[in-house]
């Protein structure tokens, strides 16, 4: 068995262990992009084998919170690809507006960013007041995160870029206060934001919803758990609800690809077929 089988097999292994140990389900995350994280946990563990870094999930819990981070990807930004919340506004928002109350899902809201960014929007075209925005994940360091709303100033330029891109109708800074470094976004866009933690993995449908929005968090399944997710989203959505999808992500080739209808191949948004 060469060096790189053997790693698969040792990190096989490794996700196992977690799973037994703290039950958060890996197992089915895509192995090319778990290799590479956990390359970095080693590094930043000081562990020379991949055995040695399992050796301290395993018997060092603060460890493990800490490699929360190499598991799951905190990537993301405010407005990202705004093209995406230009269509959500153009065809979305015309029929949630047609509900006397909405219900929507980030699903793997990782540290926020969606979540104010959709938060925004929907204030912007009146219709917070009568929504519940529910922003989950897996990861509790991330979850703490986005429920603060608060993000390195150094951002702000970039998002206020992708926010007058995807049709904003002021000013972003019209959200948020500046202080040491950061800024921190206005607690009443977070007055009907639920977070919580929810595993697309292992848990089961918590809501009826009108949107669920979940991006950039599909590519890290493997086919299996990509159908096991969207099976859950379909489930959640109401009649003709709709689902928005990362850039790189599709339903084309995945098991539940005829239960929806595509409203925009470039945004990846969909709707729930009648």
């Amino acid at each position: 068995m060469n060096e790189s089988a053997l790693f698969d097999l040792e990190l096989k292994v490794l996700l196992e262990a977690v799973y037994q140990r703290y039950h958060y389900d890996f197992r089915d995350y895509a192995v090319s992009s778990l290799r590479r994280r956990m390359r970095q946990a080693m590094q930043r563990f000081e562990c020379e084998r991949l055995t040695d870094l399992q050796h301290r999930l395993l018997h060092e819990p603060e460890v493990f919170a800490q490699a929360m981070q190499f598991f799951t990807v905190q990537v993301s930004e405010m407005f990202r690809d705004p093209g995406y919340f230009r269509v959500l506004r153009e065809q979305a928002v015309p029929v949630l507006r047609t509900y006397p109350s909405i219900k929507l899902w980030v699903a793997g809201c990782s540290t926020g960013e969606e979540v104010w960014s959709l938060a925004i929007l929907l204030q912007e075209e009146g219709l917070l007041d009568r929504a519940i925005v529910y922003a989950t994940d897996i990861n509790p360091t991330a979850l703490a995160a986005a429920e603060a709303g608060a993000f390195a100033i150094d951002r702000l330029a970039q998002f206020s870029r992708n926010y007058l891109q995807a049709g904003g109708t002021g000013s972003l800074s019209d959200y948020y206060t500046t202080a040491y470094n950061g800024a921190v976004f206005d607690r009443r866009l977070r007055r009907n934001i639920v977070f919580a933690d929810h595993s697309l993995a292992t848990d089961t449908v918590f809501s009826e919803v009108h949107l669920v929005s979940c991006r950039n968090v599909l590519i890290y399944f493997n086919r299996e758990l990509q159908d096991r997710a969207v099976g859950l989203f379909r489930d959640s959505l109401v009649h003709r609800g709709f689902l928005g999808l990362g850039s790189k992500e599709s339903l084309q080739f995945g098991e539940h690809h005829a239960a929806f209808e595509t409203c925009s191949r470039e945004q990846r948004l969909y709707r729930k077929a009648a």
